[in-house]
């Protein structure tokens, strides 16, 4: 991590930070700078100011411990090493999740001070080499020793949504112009871009992208950060980043090819659906001895799926974000997080969404939609199409939703027929209707000299539990209507 000059005032900032207590947030020392200790407040620190509901902390170098008197220091953080490497590189290496923490060098009285400047711990407590540690009172101590501490800091980090974190602290109104694409913002919004900064800057305050802070400065938020910068590894949130696979076969370990993102979801979210679409492979159709390529896929249906996992996500999860994998017949969009519904009720059940400011912020600017329809048009647009029913798989810490190219029935298994009659069934019922022989062979394109093959596969979905009669007491197979378990 390369130290960062954002015109802090520093001997302003050390007048009214000596002034004040040392409180659990802010940690005071004249000259030592053992690399593993610093390390240690660093995570000390952070979790502190979580609890406490600081968005930052702070260690001084140069200030005498108990009178909080200036008395310089000499240590210089810029050219510090640790086993020959940079103390920075050093120390963000051995921190977990990252920390962009900050050192600033300034003169007060002719006498030199150093200011570690280190954001609150979110969305989990920050550990230093494989320990989390806490402030009690004015010592640093390990967290798991104080269960009580530990407690209240992740019940801290259950209230306060992603969005309202800080992605960047201390920032000049300057860099914030640089940092977030203001101009996407008010094209999407189908409004004029202010004539001064001035307002530019009020009008991201207003939308909660940025706050000002007690320095003077801004802090730009995680929804100003994920949903409009420029770049997210700028900010702190490379990981997060939208990530695009191409695959030249039906395994992962075939030929591939990656197209990693980096800007906000917002931003950029209309031109990562264009070029999903000229990634996606095309059927070819002879009209009027014409070769014509036909989209493989509804790009309605991939849109809905890619803006559903971005905005669903669980931001909470470190070391991973979104990714959509295009294989040869399928596509695979990945959100980290499990649902917070049952995926067999993603069709009907009342929205929730866990980012409900970048839920809101997509739906302005109409990406999105929060009445929760979002998955009834992929699967009523692959009905449509006579796709293969979309797949909604959850493992155990990311929800996939899988979208498959054209496929007779005869290649389907047992699992993808049962799942096109339940999705039918939701459908057909939503629509106040109800799922028969007829409606399904209409589906999936059984001829009515096969129905059989459709009574077999309502007779298996009625055994898995997925539907059932919509009048028990009705024993004609033929005039026989079907409704979802849960209706």
């Amino acid at each position: 991590m390369q130290p960062h000059e954002n015109g802090i005032d520093v001997p302003r900032l050390v007048t009214r930070l000596v002034m004040s207590s040392e409180l659990e947030w802010i940690e005071f020392k004249h000259n030592n700078h053992e690399p593993q200790e610093i390390g240690q407040y660093i995570s000390a620190i952070a979790n502190a100011a979580a609890l406490h509901d600081q968005q930052v902390g702070f260690v001084v170098w140069g200030i005498a411990d108990g009178t909080h008197e200036i008395v310089g220091t000499t240590f210089c953080p810029r050219t510090e090493k640790k086993g020959g490497e940079l103390l920075e590189s050093w120390l963000s290496r051995l921190l977990s999740p990252k920390v962009d923490f900050r050192f600033h060098e300034g003169v007060i009285g002719g006498r030199r001070v150093v200011v570690l400047e280190i954001p609150c711990a979110a969305p989990a407590p920050v550990r230093f080499d494989g320990e989390e540690y806490i402030r009690i009172g004015s010592s640093k101590k390990k967290l798991r020793d104080h269960w009580e501490k530990e407690r209240k800091l992740w019940s801290r980090f259950s209230r306060v949504p992603f969005e309202n974190g800080t992605a960047r602290h201390d920032v000049s109104p300057d860099e914030v112009l640089e940092l977030l694409a203001y101009a996407k913002l008010f094209e999407l919004l189908k409004q004029p871009v202010p004539s001064t900064s001035d307002a530019i800057i009020a009008r991201l305050e207003a939308e909660g992208f940025v706050r000002q802070n007690a320095n003077g400065g801004y802090d730009i938020t995680n929804l100003g950060a994920i949903s409009f910068g420029q770049r997210l590894s700028k900010l702190g949130l490379e990981r997060k980043a939208v990530r695009l696979v191409v695959y030249a076969g039906e395994e992962r370990f075939d030929d591939s090819r990656e197209y990693p993102g980096g800007r906000g979801y917002a931003s950029s979210f209309e031109a990562l659906v264009e070029f999903v679409d000229a990634l996606l492979p095309t059927n070819e159709v002879i009209e009027k001895a014409l070769r014509a390529g036909v989209p493989m896929y509804p790009m309605l249906a991939v849109r809905e799926l890619i803006a559903n996992a971005l905005i669903h996500q669980d931001f909470s999860m470190t070391g991973t974000g979104p990714m959509i994998e295009v294989f040869s017949s399928r596509i695979e969009i990945t959100n980290p997080g499990l649902p917070l519904i049952d995926p067999q009720r993603f069709l009907d059940a009342t929205p929730r969404s866990r980012n409900e400011k970048l839920a809101m912020l997509m739906r302005r600017i109409g990406i999105c939609e929060e009445r929760g329809t979002g998955v009834d048009k992929v699967v009523r647009l692959a009905e449509m199409y006579q796709l293969p029913a979309p797949n909604f798989r959850v493992g155990p810490e990311h929800t996939v939703a899988v979208l498959y190219a054209p496929r007779p029935l005869a290649q389907m298994d047992r699992a993808d027929r049962i799942r096109a009659c339940y999705q039918h069934a939701v459908l057909q019922w939503m629509a106040h209707r109800q799922l028969t022989n007829a409606s399904l062979r209409e589906r999936l394109g059984i001829s009515d000299a096969n129905s059989a093959i459709a009574s077999r596969l309502i007779a298996d979905t009625l055994g898995e539990g997925l539907i059932k009669p919509e009048d028990p007491e009705n024993r004609s197979r033929k005039h026989a209507r079907y409704i979802p378990f849960f209706a």
